[in-house]
């Protein structure tokens, strides 16, 4: 993992994903078009269950997060390869249902449950309930007392990391929407709280550093920062706690400038903090889990656009417009993420041409890359943008009333549709 390994270059000059023809597949389901490798998804998430279940000795779980992409051929992945899911909604955790996802496999997130969304956590008995604020523990306990249930919950506790990425991705220190604080003393205060609440069981804690993390110290420190908690609760409440949850947040290639370190150096490092913590202090090992979403899809997705026109500015850019934008990717104009773009049909090619890719929204922001090296474009040529199975259909709008992409998975090198394209009978069809 780390380098984009599922696309290349076949016999006919063109992009290839897993053994499809970008080209092709753009003339069979027209652009905008997401394509996903459905094996590279299978061999991502084997990568991180065998890696936690070696380190752990079998002691833990690999969530999903399905912010990162979320469908229902995706959950049905996901359960085959023995994966957890963590859900941030009630429409994730209702997609997750509807596809037969196993209820007791889910953790359910979220720094703004509204009571409906924890009644129906409640009744599907979803495995774990992370909660973020004294007012959701409060609003919870007397929903389960009133549903005659028992919720089992993690607290999410912000560590105080910096972790070196993108300030609007950036979810453990203490200034941040999400979680109670360790250094106000606000933590410690809440598991005192939920131990002596009906309907609550509190079984263990929950960090988020980031995203998109290149470093490995990051980690290794949230870990011991959260070890040093639970080893805190122990002596001042008398109460093992027996879950830790770390989170995700590894980096993926974008670009060629990106370096991402081995999955397997994550584990490595953090499980032997975790082991060696918990031997020197003699605590139990807890049950361990890891939240990665973008790591398993980020870099087995390419979008495909048309090009729809080339407009060069004289001293200035060329504007090459493509026939989706900023409504079926807006990570550019949100966070100016780096992407990398190619000519489909023209793989085989040198990148000679200097763009601006430009999206059709009426909107001067909405681009998808600036200055960016491609082949020479011309109008009717199919444009791919790498790395695009994270954060693009899952953020997807209907801005200007634009209707969003399918998404195609190829598996075996056949091709088949997992979501289909909105109509524009779609985007009426909730109005009144």
């Amino acid at each position: 993992m780390g380098e984009t390994t599922v696309t290349s270059v076949n016999e006919h000059g063109h992009l290839s994903i897993g053994g499809a023809d970008t080209v092709a597949l753009a003339a069979k389901y027209g652009t905008p078009l997401y394509v996903m490798d459905e094996d590279a998804i299978r061999t991502n998430c084997r990568a991180l269950k065998n890696s936690l279940d070696r380190h752990y000795a079998q002691h833990g779980l690999v969530l999903y997060a399905s912010k990162a992409f979320c469908c229902k051929r995706m959950y049905r992945i996901i359960e085959e390869e023995g994966l957890g899911a963590d859900v941030v909604s009630g429409g994730e955790l209702y997609t997750a249902l509807e596809a037969g996802f196993p209820a007791q496999k889910i953790y359910f997130h979220g720094n703004n449950k509204t009571a409906d969304e924890l009644s129906m956590a409640l009744e599907a008995g979803v495995g774990r309930i992370v909660v973020d604020n004294i007012a959701e523990l409060e609003l919870l306990s007397a929903l389960a007392v009133a549903a005659g249930k028992t919720a089992d919950i993690l607290f999410r506790i912000k560590p105080g990391i910096d972790a070196h990425t993108h300030n609007f991705v950036r979810t453990g220190q203490i200034d941040s929407k999400f979680g109670f604080a360790l250094e106000t003393g606000e933590a410690l205060e809440a598991v005192q709280k939920a131990l002596t609440m009906q309907g609550i069981r509190f079984a263990g804690v929950h960090c988020h550093i980031g995203s998109q993390i290149f470093e490995i110290d990051p980690f290794v420190h949230a870990a011991e920062v959260m070890l040093g908690f639970i080893q805190k609760v122990r002596e001042t409440c008398g109460y093992t706690i027996g879950e830790l949850n770390l989170g995700g947040g590894f980096g993926i290639r974008y670009v060629q400038e990106d370096d991402p370190k081995a999955l397997e150096s994550y584990m490595e490092a953090v499980s032997k903090t975790v082991l060696d913590f918990c031997r020197e202090k003699e605590l139990p090992v807890p049950f361990i889990c890891i939240e990665p979403g973008r790591s398993i899809v980020g870099d087995t997705g390419v979008t495909l656009y048309t090009v729809g026109g080339v407009k060069t500015i004289p001293g200035c850019r060329t504007y090459v417009s493509i026939d989706g934008g900023m409504t079926d990717n807006p990570r550019y104009a949100l966070y100016q993420s780096s992407y990398e773009a190619i000519i489909a049909n023209k793989a085989a090619q040198q990148k000679d041409f200097t763009a601006t890719i430009a999206g059709r929204c009426c909107e001067s922001g909405d681009l998808i890359q600036e200055h960016t090296q491609i082949q020479t474009p011309a109008v009717g040529d199919i444009l791919a943008v790498l790395s695009t199975g994270a954060y693009n259909y899952s953020m997807a709008s209907n801005y200007n009333r634009v209707p969003r992409p399918p998404v195609v998975m190829v598996r075996g090198g056949t091709d088949s549709l997992a979501v289909r394209r909105e109509t524009y009978a779609d985007l009426v069809r909730n109005d009144v």
